[in-house]
């Protein structure tokens, strides 16, 4: 088992499902289906050797918002 984190948000009528110990995310109808899909992509994405490599641990995740004047 190899643990992983995950933020989910909504773009439209879909959740994006986005990890952040690799560059892998998906999307579904529902948050549950959202993270499903994540799952199942983690899942082809561990069994490749050369991409697990590049696997990052994440201790602690917080999510935050800001401002930029542009």
């Amino acid at each position: 088992m190899v643990p992983f984190k995950y933020v989910v948000y909504r773009e439209d009528e879909y959740y994006v499902s986005q990890c952040l110990n690799a560059e892998v995310s998906s999307f579904g109808k529902t948050i549950e289906e959202a993270i499903a899909q994540l799952t199942d992509a983690m899942k082809l994405y561990l069994a490749d050797e050369s991409e697990r490599a590049k696997f990052q641990t994440v201790d602690e995740a917080f999510l935050g918002e800001g401002l930029v004047d542009a």
